[in-house]
C-alpha cells in the first residue's frame, strides 16, 4: 500500500509538472548550449521530472561531458545553465550585478516577495549588518556563544553514562536556534520555547513555500502564496515575543540617547540603529529578525547535521580533535582566538561541506541583460546560470581521492608553506564554493563557522557519539538540487568515557 501511495504521488507530481510546463513554456530553449536531457517538448518533461529525483547524477553527467564549458538542465519553466571549470566560475562570480544578478536569482529561487516579503528584497540593509557589525563583534560575543552552546546541549542531551538517542536534525536545529538568538535578541528570549518554535517553523515554511511556488506559473503565485506562506501570521506571533523588548529599547533611546547605559550588543540593537523610515516600525524589525533566523538556522543546521552523522559513523575521529581542543583551550581559554587555532576542527567541518555540502549547484545568478562568457556561451536576458558545485568538489584535478572523506585534508593543506589561511573553512575559491564565491559569498559565514566550530569542539570534549546502525552514515535526501541530511535519523550520545 505504501509503495502504491508513493507511486501515485510521483505520477501526480509528474502530471502537474507537465501541465504547468505547457501552461507557461520556457522563454528560450538556448539551442547553442548542450543539454543533459532531450530538448524536445515532451521529452524535456521527462528531464524535469528526473531533475527532482536525480539532480546530482544529471549535473555530474553534464560536468563529465562538458567540463570547462557550459551545459543546461531543465527546470519546470526554464532551463538552468550550469558552468564548469575555474575559468568560467571566475567569470560568473566577477560579472557585474547589473548584468548577472545574485539578488534577482535569490528573489526567484526563494520567492522572496511571498516567503519573506517584498521589503526584504527591496531593502537588504540587514546583509550589511551581518557582514560588518556581526563579523566585527565575533570576539566580543564569543563568551555568550559558548555559554549558550553549553546550556543548549546540556538541556537537549543531558550528560549520562548511558547512551541517549536523539533525533539529530531536530536537535541540532534547536541548538543552532538558541545559540544564534543569543546573539540576535539576547537572554532570556533566546531560551523561550515558543519563540524558538516560531523561528524554526518559519525557516521550514520559507523553504517549503518557495518549493511549491516555484512549481506554479507566475500569474498563480499571488493567490497560492496566501495558502502556502504565512508571513503575516508569523510576524503577528513574533510581535508577541519581541514588541515589548523593542518598545522598551526605543524608550531607553528616547530618554538616554542612542548609546544608553547597558545597551544590548546584539542584532536587534544593530537593526534598530540602522533602520530608516518604515523599517523602524516594530513589525518590520520583527520580520528582519525572522529573516536572519531563516538564514542562520537553515544552513547551519544542515551543515552541522551532515558533520555530526559523519563523526558518529567514525568515532575514531573524535580523539584527535579532542586532544587538539583541550590543548588549545588550556592555553587560550574558550575564545574566538582559540577557535582560530583549531585546525583539525576547522578541517573536519570544511571537509564535510566539500563532501556533502548543501546542494549540487552554487553561485546562481539571473541575467538582467544579455551576457557572453569568454568561450562564447551566450546567456540571454532573463535566464539563470549557476556553477557546478558538487562535481567541482569531487574532481580529482582539485582534490586527491575526492570520493574519500578525509577529515584532516584541509589541515594538511594548511601546513604547507604559505597555505595557512587559504584552506580555512571560511575561505572560498573557484574550486571550493559551498559558501559561494566572490563579493556575494555568504556574508554570515564567519559567524556560522565560528558557531559550528564551537559546537563541534564542545561535542568532542563532552560526549562520545555513535550511530544506532554503527558505521553507516544515514542516507541524505536530494530535493531537486538541494541536499538535506537525513531528517529522521538518530545519533547516540553519552558522557565521554576517558
Amino acid at each position: 500500500m505504501e509503495g502504491n501511495v508513493v507511486t501515485y504521488g510521483l505520477v501526480a507530481l509528474a502530471t502537474l509538472v507537465y501541465v504547468l510546463r505547457w501552461l507557461k513554456p520556457s522563454r528560450s530553449s538556448l539551442p547553442d548550449i548542450p543539454a543533459v536531457t532531450p530538448t524536445a517538448p515532451i521529452l524535456s518533461f521527462y528531464g524535469v521530472f528526473k531533475y527532482f529525483t536525480h539532480s546530482r547524477e544529471m549535473i555530474q553527467e553534464g560536468y563529465d561531458k562538458y567540463k570547462g564549458r557550459a551545459f543546461k538542465i531543465p527546470e519546470v519553466f526554464r532551463w538552468m545553465v550550469i558552468v564548469t571549470g575555474p575559468k568560467l566560475i571566475e567569470e560568473l562570480r566577477k560579472a557585474p550585478d547589473d548584468t548577472l544578478s545574485f539578488e534577482e536569482a535569490t528573489r526567484e529561487s526563494l520567492q522572496v516577495d511571498y516567503t519573506l516579503g517584498p521589503a526584504i528584497h527591496h531593502n537588504g540593509y540587514h546583509i550589511g549588518i551581518v557582514r560588518s557589525n556581526l563579523t566585527r563583534n565575533l570576539a566580543a560575543l564569543f563568551p555568550d556563544v559558548r555559554d549558550e552552546i553549553v546550556a543548549a546541549f546540556t538541556e537537549a542531551i543531558p550528560l549520562s553514562d548511558d547512551w541517549i538517542s536523539v533525533p539529530a536534525l531536530e536537535t541540532v536545529m534547536q541548538i543552532v536556534c538558541r545559540t544564534s538568538n543569543r546573539i540576535f535578541v539576547g537572554l532570556p528570549k533566546c531560551r523561550d520555547l515558543d519563540y524558538r518554535k516560531l523561528n524554526i517553523q518559519f525557516t521550514v515554511d520559507v523553504v517549503k513555500g518557495a518549493m511549491i511556488l516555484n512549481l506554479l506559473p507566475t500569474f498563480v503565485r499571488p493567490l497560492a502564496a496566501r495558502i502556502f506562506t504565512n508571513v503575516p501570521s508569523s510576524i503577528d506571533r513574533g510581535m508577541k515575543h519581541l514588541e515589548p523588548i523593542i518598545r522598551q529599547r526605543y524608550q531607553a533611546m528616547e530618554e538616554y540617547g542612542s548609546d544608553y547605559p547597558d545597551k544590548p550588543n546584539d542584532m536587534l540593537s544593530w537593526f534598530m540603529d540602522e533602520a530608516k523610515g518604515e523599517e523602524r516600525e516594530v513589525r518590520a524589525l520583527v520580520l528582519r529578525i525572522l529573516t536572519v533566523n531563516f538564514a542562520a538556522i537553515h544552513t547551519s543546521s544542515m551543515s552541522f547535521t551532515h558533520a555530526l552523522y559523519r563523526l558518529a559513523a567514525n568515532p575514531e575521529y573524535i580523539l584527535p580533535m579532542r586532544e587538539e581542543v583541550e590543548s588549545i583551550v588550556k592555553a587560550e581559554g574558550w575564545t574566538k582566538a582559540a577557535m582560530g587555532k583549531m585546525r583539525k576542527v576547522d578541517s573536519f567541518l570544511k571537509e564535510s561541506q566539500r563532501y556533502h555540502g548543501l546542494g549540487a549547484i552554487s553561485i546562481t545568478r539571473r541575467a538582467l541583460r544579455d551576457f557572453t562568457f569568454s568561450d562564447g556561451t551566450f546567456i540571454p536576458k532573463g535566464e539563470f546560470v549557476s556553477a557546478a558545485a558538487m562535481p567541482t568538489h569531487y574532481d580529482e584535478e582539485y582534490y586527491e581521492n575526492p570520493e574519500v572523506f578525509n577529515p584532516w585534508r584541509f589541515a594538511e593543506m594548511r601546513s604547507e608553506d604559505g597555505e595557512g589561511t587559504k584552506h580555512q573553512m571560511v575561505s572560498t575559491s573557484s574550486e571550493y564554493i559551498p559558501f559561494g564565491h566572490g563579493k556575494h559569498a555568504c556574508p554570515g559565514r564567519f559567524f556560522a563557522a565560528n558557531e559550528l566550530k564551537a559546537m563541534l569542539a564542545h561535542v568532542v570534549t563532552t560526549y562520545d557519539v555513535k550511530l544506532e546502525n554503527e558505521g553507516v552514515v544515514p542516507e541524505p535526501l536530494w530535493v531537486a538540487s538541494a541536499l538535506v541530511p537525513n531528517p529522521t535519523a538518530k545519533v547516540m550520545f553519552r558522557k565521554r568515557q576517558d
